[in-house]
């Protein structure tokens, strides 16, 4: 089984004043697909903040970091920035894989910025901030990303069956 944190970002989220439903729907979508969330928590759309968070969590050897939110044309929209100040390797299929999928639903996720890439054994992956496109996301990449850990990990070392 492997660990999920889930990282919300959201200034009014952070504030206490947005309820934070994308954070839920990923730990509903992991738990169900047999992942353990260890960790769950909400930022502020601050850079530093969310790479010094991604750091501690691959350092504490969290398998897989999803974030929401953050990753698009606002000004304060930092996600992808703090998660590539950190990422030692990127996966740029994954967030293509997920704009693809999402583009037969609405055009406007040609706008996402979404970053994913590996840190030490820890696998980080931006997902968009609303429920609904964190569901069609996950429901695209989840069963890849899971052969992706097995190989990250050593548990698989087969890629071309």
């Amino acid at each position: 089984m492997y660990t999920v944190a889930i990282l919300t970002i959201s200034d009014k989220g952070h504030a206490g004043l947005r309820e934070d439903v994308s954070g839920a729907t990923i730990a509903t979508i992991v738990v169900e697909r047999g992942y353990s969330v260890a960790h769950r928590s909400i930022l502020p759309d601050e850079q530093a903040l969310i790479s010094n968070a991604l750091i501690r969590l691959c350092n504490e050897r969290i398998s897989l970091i999803l974030t929401t939110g953050g990753t698009g044309f606002a000004e304060r929209d930092v996600t992808p920035e703090a998660t590539l100040a950190v990422v030692e390797r990127l996966c740029p299929g994954i967030p293509e894989a997920m704009r693809a999928h999402s583009l037969t639903i609405a055009k406007k996720a040609m706008l996402s910025r979404a970053v994913a890439g590996i840190r030490g054994k820890s696998l980080i992956v931006n997902l968009p901030g609303s429920p609904k496109a964190v569901r069609e996301c996950l429901d695209c990449v989840l069963d890849a990303i899971a052969h992706g850990l097995d190989i990250l990990t050593g548990r698989d070392g087969e890629c071309a069956r």
